[in-house]
């Protein structure tokens, strides 16, 4: 299925790179911030695109246009592309709902969290009976960080696996076929839980983060949680999570990737013998990233809302014991000075409490 033209919604880390590397690959591209963020267009605009650096080389990539207009954002595109925060999910979809047309794909490119169930339900529960075409990713296509004041990406990785999933399941087939005209790393999942369940970020995040609150406050910003936060104690608390996670997606029906697996093969881990600190500590693409620089940031906060909070809810469904992913929600919810399970992703929240665990596999 061609594709020419695509709306990316959001202008992060991922938004503002797959700007520049779709615009680099020939595509039109429009890249779309709201208001609030709108400082994160300005420099683009002047420039008319984008500073795009990857492995060693320079360039400068013109992108088509930059709105704050949702609507003329989406106006012609074949596919939506939302490269946004799982909290901001239910918002996205009360701004795009009157406008998408049902022949727009919509495609959510980043950490999963049940995102194309949630924008489902939000579209229903405004009054909008539209048919929509919507899938997720497990994680962003992209390895990377952007510079919005500077229009600069540095590119670390062009991820080379990722499981991809439309709600509900049936139509994945057809979905991929033309988002993998965008990335072929696509692979088909099982279903939203299945993609939401590779997702390997509440895993790594708030765990050895959590492990590590004093030198984040101590170091102002000057953190890097995969080459000095990631030691053979820390490694121990992200296997009991990991040990949960694959628990409980064998209890709903996958076998899900380990921690080392998965990076491997989305390219971050080099090889997959070396042990798991190892990888993450000499990691090329890891040991640059900076972060968490304060543990009010998302390593915490989103990865335990909508990860960590989810898998729980999961697993008592399924009587799959999660003592580790509890005591993290609980001790990162003391620190904060919030409630976690109250604010959090659940079963309920996504429309699939009361339900055994065939009819929530069913529903999806």
């Amino acid at each position: 299925m061609k594709v020419e033209k695509v709306a990316i919604i959001g202008a992060g880390n991922g938004g503002i790179t797959a700007a520049a590397d779709l615009s680099d690959r020939g595509f039109e591209i429009t890249l779309y911030e709201n208001e609030s963020f709108a400082s994160n267009l300005e420099k683009i605009r002047e420039l008319g695109g984008i500073h795009f650096h990857e492995n060693g080389n320079d360039k400068f990539v013109p992108v088509y246009k930059v709105t704050t207009d949702i609507k003329e954002a989406i106006e012609g595109a074949e596919v939506i592309m939302l490269t946004i925060p799982g909290f901001a999910i239910e918002n996205m979809a009360e701004a795009l709902a009157p406008f998408v047309q049902k022949e727009q794909v919509i495609m959510l490119n980043g950490a999963g969290a049940m995102g194309a169930i949630r924008f489902t339900n939000k579209v229903r529960a405004l009054g909008f009976d539209k048919e929509l075409k919507i899938g997720e990713t497990n994680s962003l296509t992209y390895g990377t960080r952007a510079f919005p004041a500077e229009a600069k990406v540095e590119l670390g990785l062009r991820v080379k696996k990722l499981f991809f999933s439309a709600f509900p399941a049936s139509k994945t087939s057809e979905l991929i076929d033309k988002c993998k005209t965008l990335y072929d790393c696509l692979v088909p999942a099982k279903n939203v839980l299945h993609s939401t369940m590779e997702n390997g970020n509440p895993e790594v995040h708030p765990g050895p983060s959590l492990l590590n609150a004093g030198r984040i406050d101590y170091s102002n910003g000057e953190f890097y949680l995969y080459k000095e936060g990631i030691t053979e104690h820390t490694v121990r608390l992200l296997r009991g999570i990991e040990s949960e996670r694959i628990a409980i997606g064998r209890a709903f029906g996958f076998e899900l990737e380990d921690a080392i697996t998965s990076r491997y093969n989305r390219g971050y881990f080099e090889n997959n013998e070396s042990d798991i600190q190892t990888l993450f500590n000499e990691s090329k693409v890891y040991g640059n990233i900076k972060g968490p620089t304060a543990v009010d940031s998302r390593y915490f906060t989103e990865d335990i809302a909508d990860g960590l909070v989810f898998w729980s809810d999961l697993g008592r469904e399924a009587d799959v014991p999660t003592p580790n992913i509890d005591a993290v929600i609980t001790i990162g919810g003391t620190i904060l000075n919030r409630d976690f399970h109250k604010e959090g992703l659940t079963l309920e929240k996504v429309g699939l409490s009361n339900l055994s665990v065939n009819e929530i596999i069913n529903r999806l």
